[in-house]
């Protein structure tokens, strides 16, 4: 079992930038992703990336923008927003998979509670 806390959200102008942190307890050894979800819509993929970090794959909506990396020493996955954009308000979740790259919530384990990204114009 692996149990995910994330932190770093917040609010922040259009244009600007946050960096979201994922930290992992338990079984750590795991291809991770980050979703997202904003009020009134089903949850949506955002960025994957392998255990080893050497791959990693994006929606195209955030690609360019976004960056996924972990840190497996310290047990910890970020996701750095860049040119942040109104429509990226959502509530942020990391997860775990056992799919490689898989854009399905179903293939994703291990929740998070989440974090608030907000992005005013």
């Amino acid at each position: 079992q692996v149990q995910l806390v994330e932190s770093g959200g917040g609010l922040v102008q259009a244009g600007g930038s946050l960096r979201l942190s994922c930290a992992a307890s338990g079984r750590t050894f795991n291809d991770m992703g980050w979703f997202r979800q904003a009020p009134e819509k089903e949850r949506e993929f955002v960025a994957a990336i392998r255990w080893s970090g050497g791959d990693t794959y994006y929606a195209d909506s955030v690609k360019g923008r976004f960056t996924i990396s972990r840190d497996n020493a310290k047990n910890t996955m970020y996701l750095q927003m860049s040119s942040l954009k109104p429509e990226d308000t959502a509530v942020y979740y990391c997860a775990a998979t056992g799919v490689f790259p898989s854009i399905v919530a179903r293939d994703y384990y291990g929740w998070g509670q989440g974090t608030q990204v907000t992005v005013s114009s």
